[in-house]
């Protein structure tokens, strides 16, 4: 049992590497994304309700959603927190007192190890895949739906969840393998096995929650995922006209770093962030609001 939704939005860091992070990429999608912090926070604004009596019976409706296990919400926030990784943990600690002031990359680079294509490959599309699963387990329709997805994606997907597919185009494919990320993610997954999937920390985690009766039904559908959003994808950075350079400006608002060290630049994200996470919680909140409206 996860903690109850309304201490998971109340505990919303408002200031952190995450948000400053993700508030660097608002130029990608103006105005999409406020960290809405607070649970009756939450509601008022997405609900523009004032009464307080309907504000109370929208907040327990949205408790009574979320703990209810017959639901998806707490599959999605297991797979939300966990996608995130492990070290992510380490990383906030480390720089907790940094928030304020500008990262110096430079002194951090003992403590980063940039990843192999291969790897960001692997996790980049683990992450895309906790996505359509998590989006299923929301909405409550079978975990492979990618079409329907795709379709909420290029139509529906606002706030939170476009910040999240934001970030998962600029920091974990445009930064890390480059402005043909796109290409360098077809080939990888392409030539990857069963083998060396099963080997992966992340696929280890998530096993469990991946489509398909084994490993290469399972490897099929991560292939078919990153397929099928790939177009979207593509669209998002050619009508921004995105560059790593373009993403890296953005972020020295709050890091000093150069043009060369983008691979570590990516390890830095990765290990002082948790947008999966983050937003996550954010999307969920906002749903279950949502749906405690109408119910009510």
């Amino acid at each position: 049992m996860s903690k109850p939704i309304y201490e998971l939005v109340n505990e919303l860091p408002t200031k952190n590497i995450t948000t400053f992070a993700l508030n660097s990429l608002d130029f990608a999608v103006p105005g999409q994304w406020q960290n809405l912090v607070g649970f009756e926070n939450t509601i008022r604004t997405v609900t523009g309700e004032t009464d307080e009596s309907m504000i109370q019976q929208i907040g327990d409706r949205a408790v009574y959603l979320f703990n209810d296990k017959s639901e998806g919400y707490q599959r999605a926030l297991w797979l939300y927190q966990t996608i995130d990784g492990t070290g992510s943990n380490l990383g906030k600690l480390a720089l907790a007192n940094k928030v304020g002031e500008k990262v110096p990359l430079l002194g951090l680079l003992n403590r980063l190890t940039p990843k192999a294509d291969k790897l960001q490959t692997i996790d980049l599309s683990l992450k895309l895949v906790v996505e359509i699963v998590a989006f299923c387990k929301i909405n409550g329709i079978p975990g492979d739906s990618i079409g329907d997805f795709v379709s909420a994606l290029v139509d529906n997907y606002t706030g939170p969840s476009l910040m999240r597919m934001a970030a998962l185009v600029c920091f974990d494919g445009l930064i890390p393998l480059g402005p043909d990320f796109l290409r360098k993610v077809t080939s990888v997954l392409g030539g990857l096995t069963p083998k060396e999937l099963e080997k992966n920390e992340g696929f280890k985690r998530i096993n469990d929650s991946i489509p398909g009766s084994n490993t290469s039904g399972k490897l099929d559908f991560i292939g078919e995922s990153f397929g099928s959003v790939k177009g979207w994808m593509d669209s998002f950075v050619r009508d921004r006209n995105l560059t790593p350079q373009k993403v890296t400006n953005h972020l020295q608002n709050f890091i000093d770093v150069s043009d060369d060290r983008l691979d570590y630049l990516a390890a830095f994200l990765d290990m002082s962030t948790n947008y999966y996470e983050h937003t996550g919680i954010q999307t969920l909140a906002r749903s279950l609001v949502e749906r405690a409206v109408a119910e009510i």
